[in-house]
């Protein structure tokens, strides 16, 4: 399987870089992982509500550009579907034997996704109501997919 992490944003801090390093070499094993950093909007602190749409518009627009003709894209959205770490190894297992071997999950920036982002996503996935930085949340997600896929393959480590 083919798992790509499309995410808004360049990732600073040392200790993120190396966790994600680690979940990407653990991750090795089981699929062929791409990580692509697009860029944030420099946007002021006090946005009016028609200025954070054309910043979510211009973020979407460069997510976009990466999603290909025929990923099954799953976007991270505060309003979409919680699921178990068993539900998501299920989800995942599923788009593979239905022959989505290119999953791509979108990882929006710190005002969310556009509409256009979350029109093109297949399916929309929350982790929590809580809100996450987009780094940690790249963290917690490579770490979700290792385990789905420990899951998966009846390994030892989840619990």
């Amino acid at each position: 399987m083919n798992i790509t992490i499309i995410g808004v944003g360049k990732v600073k801090e040392n200790f993120m870089v190396k966790a994600i390093d680690e979940y990407a070499k653990r991750l090795s094993r089981y699929c062929k992982l791409n990580i692509i950093e697009v860029s944030d909007e420099k946007a002021p602190e006090n946005l009016s509500d028609k200025e954070m749409e054309q910043v979510k518009a211009a973020e979407g627009e460069n997510i976009l550009k990466h999603v290909k003709e025929g990923m099954y894209v799953i976007a991270l959205d505060i309003q979409g579907k919680m699921l178990s770490s068993e539900e998501l190894a299920d989800k995942m297992e599923k788009l593979g034997l239905q022959g989505n071997s290119s999953v791509a999950f979108i990882i929006g920036g710190s005002l969310g996704l556009s509409n256009e982002v979350r029109k093109r996503a297949d399916f929309r996935l929350s982790f929590s109501p809580m809100t996450f930085p987009h780094q940690l949340m790249r963290v917690i997600l490579l770490e979700q997919i290792y385990r789905g896929f420990r899951i998966m393959k009846g390994e030892p480590y989840h619990k």
